[in-house]
């Protein structure tokens, strides 16, 4: 929908709908982040040239940064076990492809055994490595990561594009066993909860959740030609979720005042 009735956007009928996402606990908060660095590490890596190279480096010490923090393999571990239980449980269902759900259920049991496997220090060679720490130590200062900063990044940045290739790859593969675990963690959290059409009186919109079955992740799914987007915020219990107005990059966008139609998923 649009918000200005005098200016209409002219809707591209095979544009995806956006999809925002809330994370309502830590856990998830670390879930999504990690995804999202990974993707984008794996995106910039596919390119040759060494700009994207450098955004591929940024995405991996960011993954790093945010894996010192927590004992992020333990709880992805947790995580597995108990979505294989839950899948289990599916097997004794009427009503259920079996074939599906047995493959589901592998793919879980070999991820959880890739993840244990590793160990427990399978970032040791990402944070043990000079090259990578004296990148990392710049990177907190603005430019800090120039060519006269780190002469031997820029050697490394201007290398053969399918050797450093085979270098990013070789340290992506390290932490591929938790990121394909929390990729896949996500996609199952997306896939089991059901969409519904909501309303937002007033351009707000508030819910609570079953204190027995608390809620991990609020999608809020809008048509791409609108100028509207949600802002979320809640717990595990209860959320509200306020629609703004986008004006431009120089205004402050303003809360809207009319009803709201939107997607609501709310994922256990």
């Amino acid at each position: 929908m649009n918000s200005h009735p005098d200016h209409q956007v002219q809707a591209d009928p095979e544009a995806a709908p956006i999809v925002y996402e809330q994370p309502l606990n830590e856990r998830m908060r670390t879930f999504l982040r990690l995804e999202f660095l990974y993707t984008q590490a794996c995106y910039h890596s596919e390119s040759p040239n060494p700009w994207s190279a450098r955004a591929a480096v940024a995405s991996l010490l960011e993954i790093l940064a945010i894996t010192a923090r927590g004992d992020s393999r333990s709880e992805v571990l947790k995580e597995l076990e108990r979505h294989v239980n839950v899948l289990k449980e599916y097997q004794t269902k009427t009503g259920v492809d079996p074939g599906r759900l047995k493959s589901l259920m592998s793919n879980l049991v070999k991820l959880r055994n890739d993840l244990s496997t590793i160990g427990g220090n399978y970032m040791g060679p990402l944070r043990d490595s000079e090259f990578l720490s004296s990148i990392k130590h710049r990177s907190a200062i603005p430019g800090g990561t120039c060519d006269f900063d780190l002469p031997d990044y820029s050697y490394w940045l201007n290398r053969p594009a399918e050797v450093r290739s085979a270098e990013f790859d070789g340290w992506l593969a390290l932490i591929r066993p938790l990121c394909d675990s929390i990729a896949e963690l996500l996609w199952l959290t997306r896939q089991n909860a059901k969409c519904k059409s909501e309303i937002a009186a007033g351009g707000i919109f508030q819910l609570q959740f079953d204190r027995e079955n608390p809620c991990q992740l609020v999608r809020v799914t809008l048509p791409p030609e609108t100028d509207l987007f949600p802002e979320i915020s809640g717990s595990q219990h209860r959320c509200t979720i306020r629609f703004l107005n986008w004006l431009d990059a120089t205004s402050r966008p303003v809360h809207v005042e009319m009803d709201v139609p939107f997607l609501l998923t709310c994922c256990a």
